[in-house]
């Protein structure tokens, strides 16, 4: 049997892999580092976390990430299960011991009789699908220039680019628990998952002046007409948006109370999330950054709480690539012009640790059907799989097309339900129930004998 070939080791390559491995179906994954490292990973690891630990809401009732999170479950997703393992307190959120994590996705694919993980880069993709290898490239937002070479050379079509930013963290002892305080937003959770640190109108003020005025990173000439990412902004670059960006967004102050001055209401708060199992390190939420390294840890020490932080990694900025993908791939994730190539995860244009593992999940799919010669439909256009596929492969304009998160606003309408919050209910009991019967169909290919890890 020919192995599939996966390019990646990240969040979309390892699920790719365990899905094509559980229908016996033998893969050889291709990750670069750490012979060829990136500017954001920090460790050898498969399925590294690199901007934050959370996978965000684990709501599967009224938000669509969580439902996504609970069709992945139902796939047998090796991210999800890995992450339900290794999760730590973070409200309502799903939030992982980032390292535990990404350790045991990798001791759990390089262990699999079917897969086998090479350390090497490949630096273009197949000449032809004459030799009938199927190969799926999840390179990720940091796929190499000359792997974007081949893609481009390839496709006809220039990648697109924008920056993308990573959020500081703190060690735990270093915080001065004196002035912050441990609570969840609205109480959400058991109290302790988040660490707050308030600020009052003048101290807000003149940390948004520091802001402003810190260096930050030089662009190189090429890099200067590329676009951030609206949903992972560089706190910098909401604050110069005006004074009040940050106090409702990450800095708003509803739904905590200071303990230490119970009386008077914060003017801003900054909230960091434990980022390991130990409860030693957290990053801080929201602060995503292109300061310079120097700038970070004196505009920072500037936040109540954080006047003798310990920084454990500090935030940087870098370029991520994805390809036009309404208009390059078909609806199974291949690629219209070489079928044997499909593309998964950000590299395809969508946004988020989730996003890119389920895309992962039905590149893998997709793959291993056509692999069997077993007939395998899209998901429903009802379903979080169904809408985020359907708008990556032909919804979105390719004219304008971004990297996108799961929302509802990517659901086929409901109209006949008004109530913001009965439409979201709406939404994923319709999901719920029309995922079911596409899911017997992807797990009754599942060979029992290839859980073995």
């Amino acid at each position: 049997m020919k192995p599939v070939h996966v390019i990646g080791g990240g969040l979309a390559g390892s699920e790719a892999a365990w899905q094509l491995a559980l229908r016996g179906i033998p893969v050889v994954i291709h990750e670069m580092r750490p012979a060829q490292t990136t500017q954001a990973h920090q460790t050898n690891y498969l399925a590294e976390l690199v901007c934050s630990n959370s996978l965000r809401s684990d709501d599967s009732e009224y938000n669509a990430v969580g439902l996504l999170h609970e069709e992945l479950r139902r796939c047998h997703s090796l991210i999800l299960n890995t992450a339900d393992k290794h999760r730590v307190p973070a409200g309502g959120a799903l939030a992982v011991d980032r390292d535990a994590f990404a350790a045991e996705v990798t001791r759990i694919l390089s262990c699999h009789p079917l897969i086998t993980l090479l350390h090497e880069e490949v630096c273009e993709l197949p000449a032809s699908s004459a030799d009938g290898n199927h190969v799926i490239v999840a390179s990720g937002p940091l796929t190499s220039d000359s792997l974007a070479n081949s893609i481009r050379a390839l496709t006809g079509e220039q990648s697109l680019h924008f920056f993308d930013a990573i959020a500081p963290i703190v060690e735990r002892e270093s915080i001065d628990m004196s002035k912050a305080w441990m609570q969840s937003r609205y109480d959400k959770g058991d109290g302790t998952d988040y660490i707050n640190c308030a600020m009052n109108k003048a101290e807000y003020y003149a940390f948004i002046e520091a802001l402003l005025c810190s260096e930050k990173t030089e662009f190189k000439e090429w890099e200067t007409n590329t676009k951030y990412f609206e949903g992972c902004l560089p706190i910098e670059v909401m604050a110069s948006r005006g004074g009040e960006t940050l106090r409702y967004g990450p800095m708003k102050p509803v739904g905590l109370t200071n303990p230490h001055d119970p009386s008077v209401k914060s003017y801003a708060i900054v909230q960091l999330r434990q980022d390991n199992a130990l409860g030693t390190l957290w990053n801080i939420v929201g602060f995503q950054t292109k300061m310079k390294y120097g700038a970070q840890e004196r505009v920072f020490r500037m936040i109540p709480g954080l006047e003798k932080a310990v920084f454990a990694r500090l935030g940087g900025i870098h370029r991520n690539t994805f390809i036009n993908s309404p208009r390059l791939l078909d609806s199974s994730l291949r690629l219209k012009s070489r079928p044997q190539v499909r593309f998964a995860g950000q590299v395809m244009g969508v946004e988020g640790y989730v996003e890119s593992a389920s895309m992962g999940l039905l590149a893998g799919l997709f793959a291993a059907a056509e692999y069997l010669e077993q007939p395998l439909p899209t998901p429903p256009r009802t379903t979080a799989l169904g809408a985020l596929l359907a708008h990556v492969t032909g919804d979105a304009l390719d004219e304008t097309f971004q990297p996108m998160n799961v929302t509802f606003s990517l659901f086929l309408p409901i109209t006949n339900v008004r109530s913001g919050r009965d439409r979201k209910l709406a939404y994923t009991q319709r999901a719920k129930e029309d995922f079911k019967p596409w899911c017997q169909t992807v797990l009754s290919s599942i060979k029992t004998e290839a859980f073995h890890v």
